[in-house]
């Protein structure tokens, strides 16, 4: 069993300046925290393939997205975090154009009574694989798990809830993949998971956000009773290469 972390860990908010870093997040965390992770260079950057298929560009111009094409290949998507929406030039193809809420906070303690949080690992993958493609949380690969600490919950020795860590931009920490089993939901398994990941990250001096589509509103209302509030709307666009 996890060992349980006091309030008291929580830092202070950040300055202006710094949660701008939060306005591109991907970006931002390819060129801070995740700078060794990433591939491309100067004008376009990406996470590996199995990892997340999350990328983004210094800017939108032509030689950007040029750069960008060339760090795809055959059916490959590449998904970006905007705070505008992308113009995409031709020899591209846009497979999904969505927004998402990006929400901040310290999500508040709720701790569990017939359940155990336990630390998920490699040993774990065709199982966090499996949950993921029932509850379709967003994108989760064979290597998602080594951006960063991931949580769950089982049953029966089935696991049936989780949540981690994604996205390192600075010193803020993205939680993602807080999923639960249809057959174990209404027990408090999220809203548990996500603040003993939130304890975790916050005891490192970091600071914990996370992405939700904007019509998913059951989430972000949970997210809102947690205490998190929301930041501000991003642009989620897939892209594909034509051809």
């Amino acid at each position: 069993m996890l060992p349980s972390s006091s309030a008291s860990t929580r830092i202070s908010p950040v300055s202006g300046s710094d949660e701008a870093l939060l306005d591109r997040p991907i970006w931002s965390a390819l060129t801070t925290s995740h700078k060794h992770l990433a591939e491309g260079g100067p004008l376009a950057r990406r996470y590996p393939v199995d990892m997340t298929p999350f990328a983004d560009m210094v800017d939108m111009s032509a030689a950007s997205f040029a750069a960008l094409g060339d760090l795809m290949s055959g059916s490959q998507v590449a998904a970006l975090f905007t705070p505008e929406p992308v113009e995409i030039p031709s020899g591209f193809k846009v497979v999904l154009a969505e927004t998402g809420e990006q929400m901040i906070g310290s999500p508040a303690d709720s701790p569990l009574r017939d359940a155990e949080i336990v630390r998920l690992g490699a040993a774990d993958v065709p199982a966090m694989m499996a949950l993921t493609e029932l509850t379709k949380p967003g994108p989760f690969a064979l290597r998602t798990h080594e951006l960063g600490t991931f949580l769950g919950i089982r049953a029966g020795g089935e696991l049936v809830a989780m949540t981690g860590e994604r996205m390192k931009p600075g010193q803020f920490v993205e939680m993602t993949a807080v999923c639960v089993h249809p057959d174990y939901r209404g027990r408090g398994y999220a809203q548990a998971l996500l603040a003993a990941v939130a304890r975790r990250i916050e005891a490192r001096g970091e600071l914990p956000f996370l992405h939700v589509f904007s019509n998913n509103n059951s989430a972000i209302a949970l997210y809102q009773r947690q205490g998190m509030r929301i930041r501000r709307r991003l642009y989620v666009t897939a892209l594909m290469r034509e051809g």
